[in-house]
């Protein structure tokens, strides 16, 4: 069975698309079969892996049955994706019954096994696709940015897990908090790095050793349908994404 990693945070502008991008990218270049999922509505995980979300099949339709799932899939450099655009955004009032929490986990249970990752990119909001994202997986990534409110995002967090927990996937786990446009020259930086910690042992986690410095590179690279790991191999955030893998890599084989 694959792991099945959201990568999530109710905050945006924290990173969600630019890490699932680059563990992506850096997981496929270790040899992994990936399948990447774009839960969030603007579409923008397909947008930053070249793919025009507009003129291809997406989840909104497998959800409503026009499609299988296995018709939705297109390809990209790096992995296997499920895209989106803002049609997705109406899920929460078309989809009302019973077991709408389980629409994606019933669906990636025909293809799973294809795949050694699955990445979830989702949205700045804990609503249905959220949930969604929780119950599929197995393990959740939580990206911040340096910044108080970032850190206000990463404790409301808590209680939606502990709900999916223990109503939907007792199964889930926070792989660990990682901390995305990262200056340890600054105090504020510090700061939330020592605050930080102090969130992750409440979540039985820990924030990743792999810090993601700042660089041009992070945002030009989905201009160019790429992850930074491919439009900017050598700069720092390429560096930070290798290493925060081996990390990843490192705690899902160990267990």
């Amino acid at each position: 069975m694959p792991e099945v990693i959201a990568i999530t945070n109710q905050k945006g502008g924290v990173g969600k698309t630019t890490t699932s991008a680059a563990l992506i990218a850096s997981l496929y270049e270790r040899g992994k079969k990936v399948l990447a999922i774009d839960l969030d509505p603007q579409g923008n995980l397909g947008f930053s892996l070249g793919v025009d979300i507009e003129n291809t099949h997406t989840l909104y339709e497998v959800f409503k049955k026009q499609i299988t799932i296995e018709q939705a899939i297109c390809k990209t450099e790096y992995c296997d994706l499920l895209a989106s655009n803002i049609l997705l955004s109406g899920v929460e009032l078309e989809f009302n019954k019973a077991g709408r929490e389980y629409m994606l986990k019933s669906e990636l249970n025909h293809i799973s096994k294809n795949y050694d990752y699955i990445i979830i990119d989702t949205p700045p909001a804990l609503n249905l696709l959220t949930v969604n994202a929780y119950v599929a997986s197995n393990k959740l990534i939580i990206p911040m940015a340096p910044e108080i409110l970032s850190l206000l995002g990463v404790t409301q967090i808590k209680e939606t897990i502990e709900t999916v927990k223990q109503y939907y996937n007792p199964n889930l786990e926070v792989l660990g908090i990682l901390l995305n446009k990262f200056n340890a020259r600054l105090n504020l930086n510090r700061e939330v790095l020592e605050m930080s910690q102090q969130i992750a042992t409440q979540l039985n986690t820990k924030v990743f050793t792999s810090r993601i410095r700042q660089s041009v590179s992070v945002a030009e690279a989905p201009a160019h349908g790429e992850s930074v790991i491919t439009y900017a191999p050598n700069s720092k955030p390429s560096a930070d994404f290798i290493s925060l893998t081996d990390e990843i890599v490192n705690l899902c084989e160990k267990k």
